[in-house]
């Protein structure tokens, strides 16, 4: 499945694919399973060098296409956790 556009992929993906509907990156971190906003380089694998811009493809060993994405953004998850914690702090 594209990030950018949502639509379901079935080719299968390089280097420099792109999605056939949208023209959006594939190998790209945020079409990743391991892209996790907030870990360390924002990756759950051991990756040794930043990836700047991640819509943009690159050449991780580690890339492997992610199938489904949570409908969440992670925007979404971040305002929900900020709330959370100054609930812990308001009266």
């Amino acid at each position: 499945m594209c990030r950018k556009c949502g639509k379901p992929i079935s080719i299968q993906i390089h280097r420099s694919s792109t999605c056939p509907f949208c023209g959006a990156d594939l190998h790209s971190c945020v079409n990743c399973s391991f892209y996790s906003p907030g870990s360390h380089y924002d990756c759950h694998e051991t990756v040794e060098e930043l990836v700047k811009d991640k819509d943009k493809a690159n050449f991780c060993g580690f890339f492997s296409v992610a199938k489904n994405f949570n409908s969440a953004s992670s925007e979404d998850k971040a305002q929900k956790a900020r709330d959370a914690f100054n609930a812990l702090f308001s009266s």
